[in-house]
């Protein structure tokens, strides 16, 4: 097995220290980015209520202008024109609140695929286990690290894998490096299913 300096694995610690704040602060910035998608697909669909409102009475007031005077027909021209002008700010407004739902999208699609991890079958490769938990190597930051109470041990693993050989490959560059002992296993829902066959 390889040997870690004290002064690196307390740097190592610190490392892991920050990351997990970093963790909790975009955590709580995509709960944050959800209330406000929620607010904002509101204040869309209460937009779009008030815009398709506001074509219908253009539409009905342009109708009802239309067989007017000529002189009338002048100021129904001019009317619509204004009309056409505030639809246009209204149509940027819409675009602007359809860009910013794609960005908060996205940031639901990453939360979205954290929690797949939690509920699907993976298979991570097991490095090392100790029988306190008084030494955190991993953060909940790190999306590609498994930390799990395996009773009396506690397992840490490298690797969230779909599949069992992309594991298998990932444990021989582990043992190449050093990490004789690593094996593969299947994790799901946060636990350790069982020891896969290594090769």
């Amino acid at each position: 097995m390889p040997f870690i300096e004290e002064s690196d694995l307390l740097d190592l610690h610190k490392d892991i220290d920050k990351a997990q704040i970093i963790n909790e602060r975009l955590l709580d910035q995509i709960k944050y980015k959800n209330k406000d998608l929620r607010k904002i697909k509101l204040q869309r669909n209460i937009l779009l209520g008030f815009v398709g409102l506001f074509v219908i009475g253009t539409l009905a007031i342009t109708s009802f202008t239309a067989g007017l005077s000529s002189k009338q027909s002048f100021d129904n021209q001019s009317n619509v024109l204004v009309s056409i002008d505030s639809l246009d700010v209204i149509k940027a407004r819409i675009d602007n609140l359809r860009d910013q739902n794609e960005e908060l999208s996205l940031v639901r699609e990453f939360y979205l695929a954290k929690e797949f991890l939690n509920k699907e079958k993976i298979y991570s490769v097991q490095v090392k286990s100790f029988v306190e938990n008084n030494v955190t190597l991993a953060s909940e930051a790190l999306t590609n690290t498994l930390f799990v109470k395996t009773n009396p041990f506690y397992a840490y693993s490298l690797g969230n894998f779909e599949t069992l050989e992309e594991a298998q490959k990932f444990r021989k560059q582990l043992v190449q490096m050093g990490f004789q002992d690593a094996f593969v296993a299947s994790y799901q829902d946060g636990q350790r299913v069982k020891i896969e066959d290594p090769y």
